[in-house]
């Protein structure tokens, strides 16, 4: 069989993608009807599904994603003003980071629902797209005032050393992935008239990274997470995000994906869950758009062409099971598939380039 140029690879993606749109314009993290559960709406997983149709221009389906995601914020407004008054300490009183696609309602089983990551990459979104890429969001007094209470929220609950499930949804730690991502948000939000962002309340958060990077906690002092301060919210120095690719690389890079951290249970096919961690394929798309951004074509390309290698007709998977052909039910991912087609747009735009 004749391999897929760029272009038709990204087509197919992007239909795939495209698929796990909902009417209201929320994404599903995977497939409708999935037995796993996650046909429901992510916000982190939204602003990851969304950068695809960002870097192919397709801002209409961007702004309607983020006008639901305000409407969301908007509906539990009062829970918000309740979290600002006083600092929850119960996980259920948190904002919480899977909703109905269809009512924006919130899923009330128990969850890792302590998650201050999402809140930051909503704000960062918000304010690149009102001040980079000239496209509103926020357009109504509403809007700004359930803003800028997010900004307040990420104060309450003191973000800079606040405890949360990160993005993974488990341990309960203070995570440098999430304190990058809130201090990623309150930057670029602070640059939209009308939001207003303290100049310490930034600075809480940056002295607090600096002071755990490497690390991503206490318990892991690697993790795929990390990832995330290199692209797309550029937290780190150049010291830094060296260190993280190395130990990223060393330590969790594999055949068919990057696994998310050492001893990583969900999906281990090691009874101990000491090792054969899972497999995550956007890992390999992670690497490639951060190396593409660093001018190392070379490597970039090589982490391109084993992702394609591991290309389903289904779609990207989630993960494989350590050292198998065999990957799990939750295919495609949206957040696989909308980092695959943003490495493979950047890969198609950089040889066109060359080429050219």
């Amino acid at each position: 069989m004749a391999r897929l140029t760029y272009a038709e690879l990204i087509a197919k993606h992007l239909k795939i993608l495209k698929n796990l749109k909902t009417k209201s314009g929320l994404f599903l993290a995977s497939k409708k009807g999935i037995k796993t559960g996650y046909d429901k709406s992510w916000l982190r997983d939204n602003f990851y599904e969304t950068i695809a149709f960002e870097i192919i221009g397709d801002w209409k389906t961007v702004e309607k994603t983020y006008k639901v995601v305000l409407d969301i914020f908007l509906k539990f407004e009062d829970k918000i003003d309740w979290a600002i008054k006083e600092k929850p300490l119960e996980t259920y009183k948190r904002i919480h980071a899977r909703f109905h696609p269809d009512t924006l309602e919130e899923f009330w089983e128990e969850w890792g629902n302590k998650q201050n990551d999402t809140i930051g990459c909503i704000l960062y979104r918000l304010g690149e797209l009102e001040i980079n890429q000239k496209r509103s969001v926020i357009k109504t007094p509403e809007h700004v005032r359930i803003v800028n209470k997010l900004v307040r929220y990420l104060e309450a609950i003191e973000y800079w050393h606040d405890r949360d499930q990160g993005i993974w949804e488990i341990d309960d730690e203070v995570h440098s992935s999430s304190i990058g991502a809130c201090i990623a948000g309150l930057k670029s939000i602070s640059k939209v008239p009308q939001i207003e962002v303290p100049i310490w309340l930034v600075k809480k958060g940056q002295d607090a990274l600096n002071n755990m990077l490497p690390r991503e906690s206490e318990k892991k002092f690697v993790d795929l997470a990390l990832l995330s301060l290199i692209w797309p919210y550029e937290m780190v120095n150049e010291n830094q995000r060296i260190q993280i690719l190395e130990n990223v690389e060393y330590h969790l890079e594999k055949e068919k994906g990057v696994i998310r951290y050492k001893g990583d249970h969900y999906y281990n096919r090691n009874a101990d869950g000491i090792s054969e961690e899972a497999e995550w394929t956007f890992g390999l798309s992670w690497l490639a758009i951060i190396y593409e951004k660093l001018g190392n074509k070379q490597k970039a390309q090589e982490l391109i062409k084993n992702l394609i290698a591991i290309d389903t007709p289904e779609g990207m998977p989630e993960l494989y099971f350590s050292n198998s052909p065999e990957y799990n039910d939750n295919t495609p991912l949206g957040w696989s598939e909308s980092l695959f087609i943003v490495a493979l747009y950047q890969m198609e735009r950089l040889e066109e380039k060359t080429n050219g």
